[in-house]
């Protein structure tokens, strides 16, 4: 029998007697064949059952989860107070035309100057395409979308080709990506671009519909219970701005896993070091965009799904408030962790995205009350201001609680430039109980998981499943109801400990990783990999933005010693969007000269 363990209440808890304690995960790490044994012995009824009851042990979980006493109500999907307006914004309307907040959005941002950006003289050794720069060239006839098309369909089939292959869609029709290419060519043409997106192409992960591509969510085996009929609601808002949409993305299975590793395609690779992994599991979304292949791209985020591939490849990736978008048409639009965002090249095109796709279900304006969504002007005196204003809070023991310390002196060298160059202010704080917070999530997104696949695992997909997914179906069907209560209590207590931070604070600020990207084990193309101690890593600074629904946002802001990308983030207050995309826009200025170009790069807009 356990000893049971009494929590004080969350309005109650000393910060003063919190004790950093680093995470430590007791479970091996398995490749190749070790890891298909492993997987047929945790599924055999008895046995299985006992080594995942003695895993779960070892990781204090049955202590949290059963031996302790929560005195919070549960919290089943995140609620929030009503939030201060926050400054120098404007407001978007969520039930009006796409097209009609992309153009509020665009007024949003900086003067464009076109002769600067293609002159070459005062640009950085390395930057990417913007949006705007499609749009001009487009504009001036300098080229069509309908010749980038075809540099794209080239570049897309030669992929595997590759000595190391880098399968990066998983549905793609040549004939269909050329009939939206000159549907909107001939729009440009006429004079008449639906919006600045217009003739901008965008991959769309595997687990958002986009007809008339199938939705596998990366599996073999989902097209063929689920049929797609129309596209998701965000795929349909780009699609009325005139995104060209070149096919569904590459991810881990289901979305269960971190590194973008995926035996039934094959596993995306960095574009920054072809040996190592994207990140996931929008690994797909993420390495597309790094390459240059596409301006933007959509994926999912339950459990750091845009912000780790996004960090590990160098690009910007953003997680919304939970309800902030509408997940109609997602797999995974039943949960309380997830949300659909944009990942880009730069924070101008993830505002431009963003304001496509933004928009609370119906069911979600009735429940979660959102404030009014708004865009930070960024093109306003004021910016420098609000800018100086800004306090940001850092845990320093967690903070620094990374693999290389390379990570976590780029990321403070930021928070050190942001001071100098815009009087931001620094907090100290202390964030308590994210042992419990990780579990909490663990126990919430694998409940939600097992729930939604549970009728076709039964009606026998579950042997065709990926060996490390069935891993963890293994650990998430032991999840009793009492402990997914006890986890939606947890919850309501880190939300009351995270918004106590937010009123000391505006933003929370971590590196987005704990370590860079990893190299892939060659054991673990053909069948996967379980490696719980990596995950840890690249989930380490994550959890808050899922389980409490806050805003999150990854900026990338240098490399380590390898050369590989860093990421810093952003943790916003409820519906405080505009907020992290300001502070973010400045962090991308400031860190400019820093960007590398990636060893796997394609210039698509190249006009001469």
């Amino acid at each position: 029998m356990g000893k049971k363990r009494v929590m004080v209440p969350a309005k109650e808890l000393d910060l003063s007697t919190v004790k950093y304690e680093k995470e430590t995960i007791q479970a091996p790490h398995l490749t190749g064949s070790i890891l298909k044994l492993f997987v047929r012995i945790i599924e055999i009824p008895i046995i299985g059952s006992l080594i995942i009851s003695f895993m779960k042990k070892e990781n204090n979980m049955v202590e949290m989860l059963q031996n302790t006493e929560i005195p919070e109500k549960p919290m089943f999907k995140p609620e929030f107070p009503p939030q201060e307006a926050e400054p120098s914004v404007v407001i978007v309307d969520e039930e009006g035309k796409p097209t009609d907040r992309v153009e509020s959005a665009l007024k949003c941002l900086p003067h464009y100057d076109p002769a600067s950006c293609w002159s070459g003289d005062t640009l950085p050794s390395f930057r990417y395409w913007k949006i705007r720069d499609f749009a001009y060239a487009y504009r001036s006839k300098l080229v069509t979308p309908s010749k980038i098309a075809e540099q794209v369909i080239t570049l897309v089939e030669g992929c595997k080709y590759h000595k190391a292959p880098t399968p990066l869609l998983i549905s793609f029709d040549a004939e269909d990506i050329r009939m939206q290419a000159a549907a909107s060519t001939q729009r440009f043409k006429e004079g008449n671009p639906l919006s600045i997106l217009d003739g901008i192409f965008m991959a769309i992960k595997d687990d958002i519909d986009c007809y008339p591509h199938p939705t596998k969510g990366a599996s073999t085996w989902m097209h063929e219970v689920r049929s797609v009929e129309k596209d998701a609601v965000s795929v349909s808002r780009l699609r009325s701005c005139g995104v060209i949409l070149i096919g569904k993305a590459n991810m881990h299975e289901f979305g269960m896993g971190t590194t973008g590793n995926n035996p039934n395609y094959g596993t995306t690779r960095n574009p920054y070091a072809h040996e190592r992994y994207t990140g996931g599991s929008s690994s797909g979304p993420a390495a597309i965009v790094a390459s240059g292949l596409c301006s933007a791209a959509l994926g999912t985020d339950g459990g750091g799904s845009i912000r780790i591939p996004s960090s590990l490849c160098g690009v910007v990736g953003l997680k919304t408030t939970y309800g902030r978008t509408n997940m109609g048409g997602s797999l995974c639009g039943s949960g309380t962790v997830e949300i659909a965002g944009p990942i880009a090249s730069t924070v101008e095109d993830v505002i431009l995205v963003y304001a496509a796709i933004l928009g609370s279900s119906p069911e979600d304006r009735i429940s979660l009350k959102p404030s009014p969504p708004c865009l930070p002007i960024l093109s306003s005196f004021e910016n420098v201001n609000i800018l100086g204003s800004l306090q940001l809070g850092k845990y320093t023991e967690w903070f620094n609680d990374v693999h290389s310390t390379d990570i976590s002196d780029v990321c403070e060298d930021v928070l050190n430039l942001l001071s100098k160059s815009h009087g931001c202010k620094t907090i100290e704080i202390v964030i308590p109980e994210l042992h419990e917070m990780r579990i909490a999530h663990l126990v919430s997104i694998g409940s939600e998981s097992i729930r939604s696949l549970n009728p076709d695992i039964e009606d026998g997909k579950g042997v065709k499943l990926n060996y490390d997914t069935r891993t963890c179906m293994a650990l998430f069907r032991t999840f009793t109801a009492s402990d997914y209560v006890a986890a939606q209590c947890l919850r309501r207590r880190i939300m009351h400990h995270h918004l106590e931070i937010f009123k000391k604070v505006d933003v929370i600020v971590t590196p987005t990783t704990g370590m860079t990207a990893p190299k892939i084990p060659p054991s673990a193309l053909e069948n996967g990999e379980s490696n719980m101690q990596v995950s840890g890593y690249l989930m380490r600074f994550i959890l808050a933005a899922n389980l409490l629904g806050l805003p999150a946002i990854t900026v990338p802001v240098g490399h380590d010693k390898q050369g590989l990308p860093i990421g810093l983030q952003l943790i916003g207050r409820p519906w405080g969007e505009a907020t992290i995309l300001r502070l973010a826009s400045a962090i991308e200025e400031l860190c400019a000269e820093s960007r590398r170009k990636p060893a796997s790069f394609h210039d698509i807009l190249k006009t001469k």
